[in-house]
């Protein structure tokens, strides 16, 4: 497979087929736009920080969610009707025909995918392989003429029934082995079609009871399964981040990549730190107890940060549902991490989300993402007043202040011993007092700029 040459002219594409049809291209209207298939806030090409909109959020389109999902919940199966259902490998073409136009309509610059999203499995892994190289030729091939290029790619490890006791970590070694298989074919194609990064979601590399796991071997297995990744990742020169995916259950009781914080130890554990970095998703730092912000916190500074998943759930639901991102106040305090982390670098926003399923009509495709992205550029827009408004930063910096004098250089200088320190306070007569942490005043400053 060639390099792809992506267009860099405005799009004129003849749509293949009619799915879309009567739906015109979203463009930027501004804030005053009553039109709701418009951009109100995300103006792609607008400076912020000496940066356009669209290289600081770079954003993405899910492949499964927007396509492959059928409207299912653990309570019901398919509410959607979409002509690619139950057509094999015909209507995974079909399917990437639509996906390429939704791409186009949207302008959308990056998008996502899991091989078992964008072509059916065979009988065998060779006959599953071949399938995921058809269609990734057609990708390739609509490439040429399109802006959208893939910001990562994955293998799902995790929905086959032979994976129901994990991939990686699966007490079966022939397990273990077709899983290498799968995602050698789909890390060589991510590389083939210019993609960025290759994300490992271990959706099953976990346990259900202890009562039949070995957590070390377990744990042995999947840092030797990562190895080998990278170890195919350099053989073929592929240059993007290789990407883990932390998330703490659902589907397995517990997953060994419960939070980035437990990632990192892994990694640093198994001599992995340097080569792996974390893709954070909203949902599942909720689910871990976490929230975004904190997720990202965190992964910036252990140096772990890569890319993004932009999505929300339910408060009242109890498991992950994937809604796209609606609220600017908490998206503003994550863009903040982002940006003072430097920005994502070769990560992205992919827009991990799906329409409900009562969202029938393939317009409610249009409008999750519009929403989402007009709530990313206005929590961004906040995020770098914030930044430059500098009062917010100038707090925080003051109420560690003391580490940059004398006392605080020499305690993390190594200067000091407990008995140094011990003696230091009862020769000078240290009796420190408790300082407001002003909580309340800085969620009101933070809200001056939502």
């Amino acid at each position: 497979m060639r390099a792809i040459a992506h267009s860099t002219l405005p799009l004129r594409r003849q749509f293949v087929t009619d799915f879309f049809k009567g739906i015109s291209p979203v463009k930027f209207e501004g804030p005053t736009s009553t039109n709701p298939l418009a951009y109100h806030h995300y103006n792609k090409d607008e400076i912020v920080a000496g940066k356009r909109m669209e290289d600081h959020i770079r954003p993405a389109i899910a492949y499964w969610h927007t396509f492959a999902w059928e409207g299912g919940d653990p309570f019901g199966g398919r509410t959607f009707d979409r002509p690619w259902y139950d057509k094999g490998l015909e209507g995974a073409k079909i399917k990437a025909e639509v996906a390429f136009e939704l791409f186009d309509l949207l302008d959308a610059p990056f998008f996502c995918f899991h091989d078992a999203d964008i072509a059916p499995e065979g009988a065998t892994l060779a006959e599953s392989n071949r399938n995921v190289r058809t269609i990734g030729d057609i990708f390739a091939k609509k490439m040429q003429s399109s802006r959208t290029k893939l910001l990562w790619g994955t293998a799902n490890l995790f929905s086959n029934r032979r994976y129901m006791s994990g991939a990686a970590t699966n007490p079966d070694p022939d397990v273990f082995a077709y899983a290498a298989g799968q995602v050698k074919n789909v890390l060589e194609l991510t590389h083939e079609l210019g993609g960025e990064n290759y994300v490992l979601w271990g959706g099953r590399e976990g346990y259900e009871t202890l009562l039949n796991t070995k957590i070390g071997q377990e744990q042995d297995q999947m840092a030797r399964f990562i190895h080998l990744v990278i170890e195919h990742a350099d053989k073929i020169g592929f240059k993007g981040q290789i990407l883990i995916e932390p998330k703490p259950q659902e589907p397995s009781k517990h997953q060994y990549d419960y939070d980035v914080a437990t990632v990192y130890g892994f990694l640093k554990r198994y001599d992995l730190d340097s080569r792996v970095k974390c893709n954070i998703e909203v949902g599942h730092a909720f689910l871990a107890g976490h929230s975004f912000e904190h997720e990202l916190a965190v992964a910036a500074s252990l140096g772990m940060l890569g890319s993004v998943d932009a999505n929300r759930n339910d408060l009242q639901s109890g498991w992950d549902t994937d809604q796209f991102p609606n609220s600017v106040p908490e998206t503003t305090l994550a863009f903040y991490q982002i940006l003072k982390n430097g920005g994502l670098g070769k990560g992205g926003f992919n827009f991990d989300a799906k329409v409900r399923r009562q969202s029938i009509d393939p317009a409610d495709l249009l409008h999750g993402h519009i929403g989402g992205l007009d709530v990313l550029a206005r929590s961004l827009k906040a995020a770098q007043a914030i930044i430059d408004d500098g009062t917010y930063d100038k707090i925080v910096d003051q109420r560690y202040a003391g580490w940059q004098g004398e006392l605080g250089k020499s305690i993390l200088g190594k200067k000091l011993s407990l008995a140094d320190l011990a003696a230091r306070v009862e020769t000078d007569g240290i009796n420190p007092q408790p300082k407001s942490g002003q909580q309340e005043y800085l969620e009101n400053l933070i809200n001056r700029f939502v």
